[in-house]
């Protein structure tokens, strides 16, 4: 049985999986770099280990330093949390050989779906639909334009080994075709070590859903329904809420049990994610499976009422699932934003910096899911997401109106967040009707980078009315040091355009 824990991670994803360990009485152990050493999931864990430099390459992705942090301690097992080395084949298979638990998928299943051709060989076998497009990778110029006018404008060019965007390009024109292919292998390589790339039919109008699944070692598998997630941002996820807004639920079971027969293709343990692209209609393909815990996760677990992270530990621990597929449903709306330390008005620029303030958001149906807190410097080494906040409401109405209160009672000082942009999304109508596809931010963009509502400058305004309210209350108001004080709130309420005085 599992005891103790390291988390080959940091971050929010690391003190999230600490949580679940306390409350299953497992003591965990924390890595950090030389730029996390005041990190939350540091402070959080039963022990923490400095493993290196910052750089991610000299630290956090170095298998040979988290090994000897784990036999040092100790540990049962490894839990890898997301990015990182979550989908290594060769780290899975390293700590099974070191005689640990690899708290995940078997290296074999993780390489068969991390190769993106690989994969949709294995989904035609198993007749799960996939985008038309080449079942090999495409080895030429010549052979690229070929293909892309078989399978027909526009098309999507991947890399084999992608994810999260890398690696992607739209093709709509033949003169694009070579552009396209060349820029795709160079950020391939760059990014995944690997230039292999691959073509797919462009999905007109595509909705990105993805199901969340669970295997264990018995032959058990279920999913867990679904979340929709095409508000994105250059491919990369910026909201996602469950139940979709789109899916029909004779649809919705299909997709589930097609899920479902996708884990089982490749023998699959653990917690995992079946993508599919949805087009208007409601016709939909494989895209991919993410063999790890997804950034998105606690919207599955709010509405299902299931601990993801506990079942992957007991799952490890080689225990049958406890749920069957009929017992699970879907219980109210839940929404997650992710905040982001970037700024909107500036191409959503990375805003690394010190957190001088944080007031994060309370009450019915709000979680929040973070790893900042006051004083600690966000480190330009790493992916600058600061949390993720997750509403429930009894519908999607009532999830939409709290994820807006939560939104504006979440404050942060010091650097640049995209809070705001995020109120935006929730005010669109776009978003609020539910018709939205993956092309939402781009089609919305004027709307959503607008500053043309008054929240902070009603903000301004009340606390220059409360110091007001204060200073008249003093007796010796008429001080110079004051009157000083006094003709400098004046002076920012005028710059600010809130007061005439």
């Amino acid at each position: 049985m599992i005891e103790k824990v390291l988390i080959a991670n940091r971050g929010e994803i690391a003190v999230r999986i600490m949580r679940s360990c306390r409350e299953m009485g497992i003591k965990t152990v924390a890595v950090f770099s030389e730029a996390d050493r005041r990190a939350l999931h540091v402070r959080y864990a039963d022990e923490a280990y400095f493993i290196g430099p910052a750089p991610s390459n000299e630290s956090y992705l170095v298998v040979d330093k988290i090994m000897d942090v784990a036999k040092q301690t100790g540990a049962d097992a490894i839990h890898p949390g997301y990015g990182f080395l979550s989908e290594n084949p060769g780290f899975a298979k390293r700590v099974e050989k070191e005689g640990l638990i690899f708290i995940g998928p078997t290296a074999d299943a993780i390489s068969t779906m991390g190769d993106k051709v690989t994969a949709r060989k294995t989904m035609i076998k198993a007749g799960v639909p996939v985008v038309p497009g080449t079942e090999a990778t495409l080895e030429s110029d010549e052979q690229a334009k070929k293909t892309v006018k078989e399978v027909g404008l526009p098309v999507m060019i991947k890399a084999s080994a992608g994810g999260g965007g890398k690696g992607m390009r739209m093709v709509k024109t033949e003169e694009n075709i070579i552009p396209a292919l060349r820029a795709a292998r160079s950020e391939a390589k760059e990014a995944f070590g690997d230039d292999a790339i691959y073509v797919e039919k462009y999905v007109t109008s595509p909705h990105h859903i993805e199901f969340q699944v669970l295997a264990d070692t018995h032959g058990n598998v279920i999913h867990l329904y679904e979340r929709e997630c095409s508000v994105q941002r250059r491919h990369q996820k910026v909201v996602e809420e469950t139940p979709s807004p789109l899916l029909r639920d004779d649809v919705r079971q299909k997709m589930g049990k097609d899920a479902v027969e996708a884990a089982r293709a490749v023998n699959y343990r653990g917690a995992g994610t079946v993508e599919f692209i949805v087009d208007e209609d409601q016709n939909y393909y494989f895209l991919e499976m993410n063999t790890r815990l997804q950034v998105e996760h606690p919207i599955t677990e709010r509405v299902v009422g299931v601990d993801l992270v506990k079942e992957q530990i007991n799952i490890a621990n080689g225990k049958p699932l406890t749920y069957r597929q009929e017992d699970l449903k879907q219980f109210g709306h839940a929404i997650e934003c992710r905040i982001y330390a970037e700024d909107p008005n500036n191409n959503f620029m990375p805003s690394p910096g010190l957190i001088k303030h944080i007031t994060e958001p309370m009450g019915l149906g709000v979680r929040t899911d973070g790893y900042v807190h006051e004083g600690y410097e966000i480190p330009l080494y790493y992916d600058p997401m600061i949390s993720k906040l997750i509403i429930w409401g009894s519908d999607r109405k009532d999830a939409i109106g709290r994820m807006r209160r939560a939104l504006h009672e979440y404050k942060i000082t010091g650097v640049r967040t995209t809070i705001k942009f995020l109120e935006k999304i929730m005010q669109c109508d776009d978003f609020i009707k539910g018709t939205y596809n993956t092309h939402f931010i781009e089609n919305n963009y004027e709307f959503l980078t607008s500053n043309e509502d008054c929240d902070e400058t009603c903000e301004d305004l009340a606390v220059i009315t409360a110091f007001f309210d204060y200073i008249s209350k003093v007796d010796h108001m008429k001080s110079d040091r004051n009157v000083t004080k006094l003709n400098a709130w004046k002076e920012f309420g005028r710059r600010k355009g809130v007061m005439r005085l």
